[in-house]
């Protein structure tokens, strides 16, 4: 990456971070009054996550018809676009840790500078669980079939 890629990118995040604290979404209690359909149940993080999910699409709409991004020679889209048991055992995980402790990875990294407990307990866990996973992959890479990426996947826009 070169400097301006790494500005980018530091701004976005600086972005990020100011409009989940500001939504209020580094409180984990908020994200749990969310979840808490039967009793104090509290809407706001669903405008935030709509809010999110249209900037994302008008953004994507507009960025994938150029040629090429603005910071990089070529646009890097996921290969894998079929949902599988990896995908749905993610979702899970990543849902049963959210509603049990009212963190996901953005939020909890942005509450570690707070010195929460909660929020430094949440990050330690789920840095050891991407190591765990990291092994485990690497253990199971030598069993599944290799096969070429698709190039076009790569380097052309979505339609």
């Amino acid at each position: 990456m070169n400097a301006r890629s790494n500005l980018a990118a530091f701004v976005a995040g600086l972005v990020f971070v100011l409009g989940l604290g500001i939504a209020g979404m580094t409180d984990p209690n908020k994200v749990l009054a969310f979840l808490d359909v039967g009793g104090h149940f509290d809407p706001s993080l669903m405008a935030v996550m709509g809010g999110g999910v249209a900037v994302c699409l008008v953004g994507y709409r507009l960025v994938l018809r150029r040629q090429r991004p603005a910071l990089s020679h070529k646009f890097h889209l996921p290969r894998q676009t079929r949902i599988d048991a990896r995908l749905v055992i993610g979702a899970v995980l990543f849902g049963v840790g959210w509603g049990l402790s009212g963190y996901c990875p953005g939020p909890a990294l942005a509450s570690v500078v707070t010195g929460a407990p909660s929020a430094l307990v949440f990050v330690a866990a789920m840095f050891a669980g991407m190591g765990v996973f990291t092994r485990f992959q690497a253990a199971t890479a030598a069993e599944e079939p290799v096969s070429e990426p698709d190039p076009e996947l790569e380097s052309t826009p979505a339609e």
